[in-house]
């Protein structure tokens, strides 16, 4: 996926509140109830720690502060360290963060120190907006498209299989393609083919604007993304009455606290 720009991050508050009211209209939970309808976890006293990393590109301009606000509306305790890197995480645990929250270039992850478990955000973010997908209210069929079958979209797609649905997908890259259909059994989906299939809910998961080609649009379908920039232009979310559920940062973090939770 591609990495957060501050502009990304702003009005965060305001993006996590249009994002539970996206996902409650299309699945009937908010975003914390599905996390714990997938996870079967639940928050106790947990204080979360957040610890700036400087390697790499180096520290996103309100990354760590919207990890925070992310944190707090979802009715956890948590700071941020005074200092990066190693001395961050010493004061994290010293102040005794119950769960470290840390992202380079190539990894975010969320580290509970009381019970072991550790998460990264690529696999969680997937599986939450397939989860996501595969609730959709309106859905005609247990047929899924998902788009994009990287790092973040092959995991999705294995909970959709796990779950039982019929799993369609396309990704320009054929090694990806010829792994998911290997591993998991999907049907490639070939946006080009005569009479192609339409589908009522749609996962995408690309770095890519515009991949939900027209013909797999059915009227009023569900797309499920955690893309950046968005999969589907304006113009046929308004033709099609498409539902959307498209936010950068706090349902895949949201997935991450919960899947470490006891």
């Amino acid at each position: 996926m591609a990495l957060l720009t501050p502009e990304d991050l702003e009005n965060i508050n305001r993006r996590l509140e249009e994002a539970d009211a996206a996902v409650r209209s299309a699945t009937g939970l908010d975003i914390t109830e599905v996390c714990k309808a997938l996870y079967k976890t639940r928050p106790c006293t947990e204080t979360v720690g957040i610890v700036p990393i400087t390697s790499g590109n180096g520290i996103i301009g309100s990354f760590s502060e919207s990890l925070l606000a992310i944190i707090e509306y979802f009715g956890l305790d948590g700071f941020i360290t005074e200092m990066p890197d190693v001395s961050g995480y010493y004061q994290a645990v010293k102040d005794e963060a119950n769960i470290i929250l840390m992202a380079d270039d190539n990894t975010f992850l969320a580290h509970n120190l009381e019970n072991g478990k550790i998460a990264n955000n690529q696999p969680c973010t997937g599986i939450i907006y397939a989860e996501i997908a595969s609730r959709y209210l309106h859905a005609d069929s247990k047929d899924v498209l998902a788009l994009g079958l990287g790092k973040v979209g092959l995991p999705g797609v294995a909970h959709l299989v796990k779950k039982g649905f019929n799993v369609y997908g396309h990704d320009p890259d054929e090694k990806l393609l010829e792994r998911a259909v290997s591993e998991f059994g999907i049907t490639p989906y070939a946006p080009e083919a005569e009479n192609p299939k339409k589908f009522s809910m749609i996962f995408e998961a690309t770095p890519c604007e515009n991949t939900i080609p027209e013909s797999a649009l059915a009227e009023k379908c569900l797309v499920s993304t955690p893309g950046i920039p968005c999969g589907i232009s304006e113009e046929l979310r308004k033709k099609y009455n498409v539902e959307i559920v498209m936010e950068p940062l706090g349902v895949g973090t949201a997935s991450m606290l919960y899947s470490v939770f006891d």
